[in-house]
């Protein structure tokens, strides 16, 4: 929002003013402020920082809802807002003291869709409690001292490293090195990242343990010696040589800007999604049947079942690579 300076000025044949009586450096601001000549008009501006609204964007498309809380009166509020992207149609905007006149009932129902807040400092806490009422995940970003109860308050709190006081970084959970908006946007990304890099994990390894251990009881269950397929020498290689760099591979699999283009998961959401039960179930059953289904001496059945279940174990890292719904699952395998 343009800000405007007028500067102006009064030429005075002697000081005090004519017809003022008290003290020099009295003079009342109605007898100078008359008969003046405009120089100028300066418009001041404080621009938006590069990458803010590319941000607000990313996180818009993330599932993000992003609301502004600040102290600046509505016309600066909304300019500031409606240019980077959070003021949208539909939109609330609310001073302070009437969101305090509500009930916690309407505070609760307009909340969502309560995007600008003119709010004083101790106001941002109520809106961060109210937000983690309705199950929510709140993250604050601040730079000021008055801050430091919403930056304990929510769940991830941020800070600014040049521009933020002490006690804010000492309030904050993460500290933004260079005060711009958009590390934000990365945080979120590789927050996904870690997220799925464990149900990537998961997936994998409870779908080799489920296998090992069927074919292992089964053989040795069915067996008239009571001994099972697979040897302990070829267990520990499944399970330490080749299980080990499986798992790195999936574990340190990079951020990319495709995560950002699905809804966050709820705070309840089960770590184990019905995708991933139906992708252990389903491969489990085939491991377990193509890995057993021969009719053959002992030394080349234990042979058979262990190279089969290697290969078997090769391809499963490789459906474990994408948790979503994607056919090619070899999308992104090079970056790794």
């Amino acid at each position: 929002m343009l800000r405007t300076i007028a500067i102006a000025y009064r030429d005075f044949e002697s000081w005090p003013p004519a017809g003022y009586t008290g003290a020099a450096d009295e003079v009342p601001y109605e007898m100078i402020a008359k008969d003046l000549t405009v120089i100028s008009i300066t418009g001041i501006e404080d621009p938006l920082r590069p990458g803010v609204k590319e941000a607000v964007a990313k996180c818009h498309g993330a599932g993000v809802t992003i609301k502004m809380c600040t102290g600046d009166n509505v016309l600066t509020a909304r300019s500031i807002a409606s240019q980077c992207g959070i003021f949208t149609a539909g939109g609330i905007i609310m001073e302070g003291p009437v969101f305090r006149r509500l009930s916690p009932a309407e505070q609760r129902e307009i909340v969502p869709r309560l995007q600008v807040r003119l709010a004083l400092p101790e106001d941002k806490r109520s809106l961060v409690d109210t937000l983690k009422g309705l199950g929510e995940i709140v993250r604050v970003t601040s730079d000021d001292t008055n801050d430091g109860p919403a930056l304990k308050h929510n769940n991830v709190g941020f800070s600014m490293a040049i521009a933020g006081t002490e006690i804010a970084k000492e309030a904050s959970d993460i500290i933004l090195m260079d005060d711009n908006f958009s590390p934000i946007v990365s945080s979120i990304m590789w927050g996904r990242c870690v997220n799925d890099s464990v149900r990537k994990f998961l997936q994998f390894r409870i779908l080799v343990n489920i296998t090992a251990v069927i074919i292992t009881f089964v053989s040795a269950v069915s067996s008239d010696e009571e001994e099972s397929v697979l040897t302990a020498v070829q267990l520990l290689w499944i399970n330490i040589i080749m299980d080990t760099f499986a798992v790195l591979a999936l574990a340190t699999n990079p951020a990319s800007p495709e995560l950002l283009k699905h809804m966050p998961d709820r705070k309840t959401a089960p770590l184990f999604s019905v995708d991933m039960g139906k992708m252990i179930i389903g491969q489990g059953i085939y491991h377990t049947f193509i890995g057993y289904t021969t009719d053959r001496e002992h030394a080349e059945l234990s042979t058979m079942v262990f190279n089969t279940l290697v290969f078997c174990q090769i391809f499963n890292s490789i459906n474990s690579w994408s948790l979503s719904s994607d056919k090619n699952i070899f999308r992104g395998l090079s970056k790794n």
